[in-house]
């Protein structure tokens, strides 16, 4: 039977309850495949080795921590995102969805607000155009 005791690994761990998460890493590393760092007889149970391998100090406690850390982190699931149904869109959205798809609506509430529009940039002058980096010149208003 195979003797491990605590007092033997404590000085790479800072507590018996670290020692049971870190060698419980260890022990998931083991199944995946990983070799053992000490000698192990054949019929030793993984935990027996992982407690083994973190007694000897020939294992980096450091890297099972950062391991034990990343497995435990919830990686955010994006939900995708509906689309609104016709029906439970307001009635002027649905006339502005269409005037920005190209489809011409003719309403009184798309007439007034391009009226608003018209008269607000009716009284404005340019100041100087401006030059962009992509070659578009762009206006500014005069306050």
């Amino acid at each position: 039977m195979a003797r491990v005791t605590i007092s033997g690994s404590l000085p790479y761990v800072d507590s018996k309850y670290e020692l049971g998460m870190v060698a419980a890493q260890r022990v998931r590393d083991l199944f995946g495949g990983e070799r053992p760092v000490v000698f192990v007889p054949e019929k030793e149970k993984p935990t027996i080795t992982a407690l083994k391998e973190i007694e000897s100090g020939n294992l980096d406690v450091n890297v099972l921590r950062r391991e034990l850390i990343q497995s435990n982190k919830r990686i955010p699931v994006i939900e995708e995102v509906q689309a609104l149904e016709s029906e439970t869109v307001a009635p002027e959205l649905k006339e502005f969805d269409a005037e920005l798809s190209g489809i011409e609506v003719s309403s009184p509430i798309v007439e007034e607000i391009a009226e608003d529009l018209a008269s607000e940039t009716e009284g404005t002058e340019t100041v100087e155009s401006i030059e962009s980096g992509d070659g578009a010149v762009n206006e500014l208003p005069q306050d």
